[in-house]
């Protein structure tokens, strides 16, 4: 399958002590801390790297505001993550009894971020003294003094890289946490700050529009964190493991109907919500407004308490999700006949066509296909938008930041950015990108690597094993699935299946009976499979349940032939 294996560990009687061996996790603290994860609720603002006298005067100024009923406008991100931030801090204060509404700007229209338009709409709309931005604004200093001209304080809350120049304005931020992990420390101090509420959020007081007391508040919208973080693919590792492993547990038994209807439009049962189908099924949902339409669709979905508004806003939601996936696939048909040259380290298209919603996608479809990083531009008259996605070992945002001389802004993470750019200035940034990914980027980081966490005998594969395995669960960026490699083993019963035959099925023979093993896209492969002859497979271990029987089933990442 032309990836190059590389196996980090050993066989051990005890594989969950090498698993956490091999994720670096060696003393007995840090092992306690990551199999059991402190309720997010309890952590400090240095548990998560925020600066708490900062985050003191956030709160006395959001305080001030809500006594004294001054207008507060939620201004949030289009995406996933800033969604659920937006759904967050807005229900939050609401809750709290604030004049308070949220803003999402159109994609198209305003683009990114804070800009003079949106807040002069939101200006007209809402007549603010506050602003209060969630998941983005760390780059935004122009913007908010703009804002202040006008006489409108902000409050920037943002996970994002710090540029050399921050907003002069009061700031929550940390790269710890993703945009709705920060919008969530925010609400559930402020929840907890309440008079007469302690720590643990037990107090009996209750708040200005719900019967709740602020910890069971706290705890609700952890549900709604837990989907932004794992959208946002942040490390869950530390507070976003925390993060994430309380909030899908408060997904399984939430009353949250805009939840509730999105997990049932997308055919999920909340009880066996996983991190796979948050990622792959319902941030996709959420993202989709904001690629084709508006967002704002999505942030009613989740604060309704509307049953049937719910069901509604949900269904617009999957139309439009599968409207995007129609025009991601075409354009990335497209983008391959402009592709001018696959050798080069840096993958590098601009055309007119695009939809400046789903260049993102198209970028890491591009990426998955050939392996190196790539940009994609949303040719515009002016001005043009561009979203580049990364491998590992070369850093995007730092990349795209030496070019800021033809830029007219730029944002994101190692792995995701995007930047604006006059359209007249493509070919020059282009050459530019090009020599510096030739520069930077060495032959064998272009080389796709398989991370296998250790090789064992196919007798090790027991429930026994899997058990241990989900043990350290949530998985993600940061704490990926166990991969394990079984070398010499031999297949039978290998067919194809899908309705396009695209995927293999197969079972490994072991001394204790055969094991059920899946391949997905990996039909290629079965020509080149040898009755009788042993192969080197790596997988991850799954429990398949189907009409009350379980059984365990292999997902193969690769299969070595001869």
């Amino acid at each position: 399958m032309g990836k190059k294996w590389q196996i980090a560990g050993k066989v051990t009687k005890d594989p969950l002590d090498e698993l956490l061996r091999i994720r670096g996790l060696v003393t007995p603290k840090d092992r306690e801390l990551f199999l059991n994860p402190p309720n997010p609720v309890t952590l400090s603002p240095k548990d998560v790297g925020i600066d708490g006298a900062e985050l003191g005067q956030v709160l006395k100024r959001i305080t001030k505001a809500i006594e004294k009923k001054e207008s507060i406008v939620v201004y949030a991100d289009y995406d996933a993550d800033g969604i659920t931030a937006g759904a967050v801090m807005w229900e939050t204060l609401w809750k709290l009894g604030a004049r308070v509404m949220p803003y999402i700007p159109h994609r198209a229209e305003e683009g990114y971020g804070l800009s003079v338009k949106g807040i002069d709409a939101v200006r007209e709309q809402y007549d603010p003294t506050l602003i209060i931005t969630v998941d983005h604004g760390i780059t935004a200093h122009e913007k908010v003094a703009y804002a202040k001209t006008l006489g409108i304080d902000v409050i920037v809350t943002d996970h994002h890289v710090k540029p050399d120049k921050v907003p002069d304005c009061l700031l929550v931020h940390t790269t710890q946490l993703a945009g709705s992990g920060v919008s969530w420390f925010v609400a559930k101090t402020l929840l907890l700050s309440t008079p007469g509420v302690d720590e643990a959020g037990t107090s009996k007081a209750t708040l200005s529009h719900s019967g709740s007391t602020p910890g069971v508040e706290a705890m609700d919208l952890l549900a709604l964190a837990a989907l932004g973080t794992i959208a946002d693919l942040v490390p869950l590792t530390g507070a976003n493991r925390a993060i994430a492993k309380y909030g899908m547990a408060a997904m399984k038994t939430t009353h949250r109907v805009g939840l509730n209807a999105l997990m049932a439009d997308a055919g999920i049962t909340k009880e066996g919500i996983e991190t796979y189908m948050i990622s792959h099924m319902l941030a996709p949902r959420l993202n989709a407004m904001g690629r084709l339409e508006h967002a704002l669709d999505a942030l009613r979905l989740l604060c309704t308490t509307d049953e049937a508004k719910a069901k509604v806003l949900a269904e617009k939601l999957g139309m439009t999700n599968k409207e995007r996936q129609q025009l991601t696939e075409d354009t990335v048909v497209h983008a391959h006949t402009i592709l001018p040259d696959t050798s080069k380290k840096l993958i590098f298209i601009a055309h007119e066509s695009y939809n400046q919603g789903i260049i993102g996608l198209v970028a890491g479809k591009l990426v998955e296909e050939y392996y190196r990083p790539a940009i994609v531009i949303a040719k515009g008259g002016e001005f043009s938008k561009a979203s580049a996605r990364s491998i590992t070992g070369f850093n995007i945002i730092e990349a795209i930041r030496t070019c800021t001389d033809l830029l007219v802004d730029a944002g994101g993470h190692p792995m995701a950015a995007g930047f604006t750019v006059e359209t007249k200035k493509i070919e020059k940034l282009k050459t530019k990108m090009e020599k510096l990914a030739e520069k930077v980027l060495r032959d064998e980081l272009l080389i796709r690597t398989l991370k296998i966490d250790m090789e064992i005998p196919v007798t090790m594969i027991k429930e026994t094993l899997w058990k241990q395995i989900q043990s350290m669960a949530p998985f993600g960026i940061g704490n990926p699935e166990p991969v394990f490699a079984s070398k010499n083993v031999k297949l039978t019963d290998t067919r194809l299946i899908g309705a396009t035959k695209k995927h293999l099925k197969f079972k490994v023979n072991t001394p204790i009976g055969p094991i059920d093993a899946i391949g997905f896209n990996m039909a290629d492969i079965q020509t080149k499979l040898k009755p009788g002859e042993p192969v080197d497979v790596a997988y991850t271990i799954d429990m398949n349940e189907w009409n009350g029987r379980r059984n365990i089933q292999l997902k193969v990442r690769d299969i070595l032939v001869g």
